[in-house]
């Protein structure tokens, strides 16, 4: 029997594409060229993230471009969170954090961007005793572990800051260290901030050590004990890091 069947429309006609999904964005604001994302960016790359880095005092703050990412993390630095005088660009940052805090966009702080994002929300930032510097645990309130930070109980992190910052009110804070009483709040579910860091790649900490020097050595800070430090708990920060992203990404749906 002759087979009739005609299959030329399946062969002939153009194959169906679809629009491909476009990747998330997370805009990073820098404050200074060393204090990047570290180990942020390879972990979001991986997961097909795009990732854009703006330097706060030259590149122009963009409102459309903080309202359309996805994610912002504000980065540390070593300026204070109050210095407008010197620094007029903070007060428009404060208050486009204020604006992504409100619109209940995510949002991220680090030691710096925590300090402005706990001003944003009306809390005082100002210096402390003595800087804390160095690696050491934290210890997690009630609401801390509940928290995405629950992934970091026992595991030194690093600190590296002057300055502290009361808590916004109605938040609660959710970890402390003997030298600093809040070291992380969350403003909902869709902002967190450390003043600590978690993002510091061991494999450059060097910049850290040569870029800060002055600041270290005024402090007593050993160089050395503290370089081989970060080469210690290199692997269980890069672990700690993921965790603590996996978990807050996974409560808010990025």
């Amino acid at each position: 029997m002759t087979d009739l069947t005609d299959f030329s429309d399946l062969t002939d006609t153009p194959e169906k594409t679809h629009p491909a999904t476009p990747p998330r964005t997370a805009l990073a604001i820098r404050h200074l060229a060393f204090e990047d994302l570290g180990l942020i960016a390879p972990w979001l790359e991986a997961r097909g993230w795009r990732v854009q880095v703006r330097d706060a005092g030259i590149d122009a703050l963009d409102p459309a471009e903080w309202a359309a990412a996805d994610l912002l993390i504000v980065l540390g630095g070593p300026i204070g969170a109050h210095d407008d005088a010197l620094h007029p660009f903070l007060a428009e940052e404060v208050a486009l954090i204020r604006q992504r805090l409100a619109s209940g966009l995510p949002v991220l702080g680090i030691c710096l961007g925590a300090q402005l994002m706990a001003r944003a929300l009306g809390a005082a930032v100002a210096p402390m005793a003595g800087p804390e510097i160095g690696y050491a645990p934290l210890q997690l309130s009630p609401e801390g572990q509940a928290s995405p930070l629950a992934a970091l109980a026992g595991q030194p992190v690093l600190h590296w800051h002057g300055d502290r910052f009361d808590l916004p009110p109605g938040l609660r804070s959710l970890a402390a260290t003997p030298a600093c009483d809040h070291q992380a709040f969350m403003a909902g579910a869709h902002a967190m901030a450390w003043q600590f860091h978690l993002e510091v790649d061991a494999a450059r900490i060097e910049a850290w050590l040569i870029g800060h020097t002055g600041a270290l050595r005024a402090a007593g800070i050993d160089i050395p004990a503290l370089r081989q430090e970060a080469a210690r708990q290199a692997a269980g920060l890069s672990r700690a890091l993921a965790a603590v992203l996996d978990d807050w990404f996974g409560r808010i749906g990025l």
